[in-house]
């Protein structure tokens, strides 16, 4: 049978997105002055706003994905037994298959994964290293009266600047040792930018703690993220799929946790996926207190078999294609808008140096902070201060502030939810908003609370 040859056309310059949607939700279109007065009443802090007030809400990617349909056709099939449901027993398998770690322990979301590792391992006056813990991760840490060591490297790789640094490491091992009860790999980076660590870097930890005796666990919220960018970037992984590239990378560690509310594509949930049996049993003989009975965990069945299918969908490259293409082309427009930005950009969001953005402003006065407000205030959007709200202090005997090592902005993007068009709009916005921000007031804090004081804290400008 003879057959006409296609005609070969180049490669497109526009990403698409491998989706189309099916279901759509109208989105909140409030005037400036309506915003205004919003974000007033919410005491200028943006996790007070209700969404219905919200156009573009870049505050986390965090549980805000957009199912798939296989998702949703999932959860009508998920079984809500208490105990043993075949729920969990599907989204066990896929578990151990991804991790290659035989005891699965789900858990309602990341931070309570966290909250039973850190009360099982950790005691007061240790140290836990890791490459750059988020605001939870420390706080969980530092709640059992620890100490939570940052210990990303100091000279990037420009292509894996996410990485741990090994001689700082190795450096409190050989004085600390003693004291070090695990080491905390999170990839992506989150508070670095969402920047990826390479395999190499994964493996040459996992060395060098192997020597002290003492475990690697992994902070695999994003993971598939990571994965890609490994294989698009790392020396002798091109051929290797992302999934081949995960399970090399859970190879090297002795346990997991995640919130699957990020690469798993889930609006709740997350898990613990261990080595060890005794530890194992520790953590399900303490979770029965607060998460429930260790086969749910805190979840519905329903979330189990969402969570399972996402899992499974993470590992689409084509996907993953666009999802690192579309952040990139936001963060270039934010860039060509006048904005400075973190480079090279990482997998899940954009994040402007708000203290470069704003130089008039000092950390006391939260540059990061009041640009927020600023792109709520004329934009709609909503999006997180990661800089010295989120992880400054107050010193307890002069209440001055001490400020954080940045001043960043995170503008994250939910999972298949926002198209080209939006983005077009935020940065045409936001280049609009560009000459304006020398005007813009710092804020101060009129209320904090003693842990993660950013997700309840109340500010006003120092204009009023």
């Amino acid at each position: 049978m003879n057959r006409t040859p296609g005609i070969e056309l180049p490669p497109a310059k526009v990403v698409i997105e491998p989706f189309r949607i099916k279901t759509v939700e109208p989105i909140p279109l409030l005037s400036p002055g309506e915003r205004a007065t919003r974000i007033e009443r919410a005491h200028y802090n943006l996790f007070r706003l209700d969404a219905e007030h919200v156009t573009f809400d870049l505050l986390t990617d965090s549980g805000t994905a957009a199912m798939s349909a296989n998702q949703w056709a999932g959860m009508m099939a998920g079984d809500e037994s208490y105990a043993g449901a075949r729920s969990f027993r599907r989204f066990e398998r896929v578990v151990q298959e991804l991790t290659g770690k035989p005891h699965v322990i789900p858990t309602h979301q990341g931070r309570s994964a966290e909250a039973l590792l850190m009360k099982a391992l950790v005691r007061p006056g240790q140290i836990v290293p890791g490459n750059t813990h988020f605001d939870t991760t420390r706080a969980n840490i530092e709640s059992v009266g620890a100490t939570a060591l940052d210990q990303q490297q100091a000279e990037a790789d420009p292509h894996f600047p996410g990485n741990l640094d090994l001689a700082a490491l190795e450096q409190t091992l050989e004085t600390e040792a003693a004291r070090v009860p695990l080491v905390i790999l999170t990839i992506t980076n989150n508070s670095a930018g969402g920047l990826p660590v390479s395999a190499a870097n994964i493996r040459q930890t996992k060395a060098l703690l192997k020597a002290y005796g003492i475990p690697l666990f992994i902070d695999a919220a994003r993971f598939a993220e990571n994965a890609y960018f490994i294989k698009q970037r790392e020396h002798g992984y091109r051929n290797r799929t992302v999934e081949q590239i995960a399970q090399e990378i859970f190879e090297q560690a002795d346990g997991v946790l995640m919130s699957a509310k990020k690469d798993a594509f889930g609006n709740i949930g997350g898990f613990l996926a261990l080595s060890d049996e005794a530890l194992t049993e520790s953590i399900r003989t303490q979770m029965v207190v607060t998460e429930g009975f260790p086969t749910y965990g805190g979840l519905a069945g329903r979330d189990l078999e969402a969570l399972a299918i996402g899992l499974k969908e993470i590992l689409d490259e084509s996907y993953l294609a666009y999802r690192v293409r579309s952040v990139e082309y936001f963060g270039q427009g934010i860039e060509q808008a006048g904005y400075p930005v973190l480079k090279p950009f990482g997998g899940h969001a954009v994040y402007i140096d708000a203290g470069r953005a704003l130089p008039h402003l000092d950390a006391g006065q939260f540059p990061g902070q009041a640009l927020a407000v600023a792109l709520y205030q004329s934009i709609g959007m909503r999006t997180v201060e990661i800089g010295s709200v989120m992880f400054g202090r107050q010193d307890t005997a002069t209440g001055r502030e001490i400020p954080a090592r940045h001043e960043l902005l995170r503008l994250a993007m939910p999972r298949r939810v926002y198209t080209q068009s939006h983005i077009d709009y935020m940065v045409e916005m936001m280049a609009h908003l560009r000459p304006h921000l020398a005007s813009l007031p710092g804020y101060r804090l009129t209320y904090q609370a003693k842990v993660l004081r950013h997700f309840t804290a109340k500010f006003r400008p120092f204009t009023s």
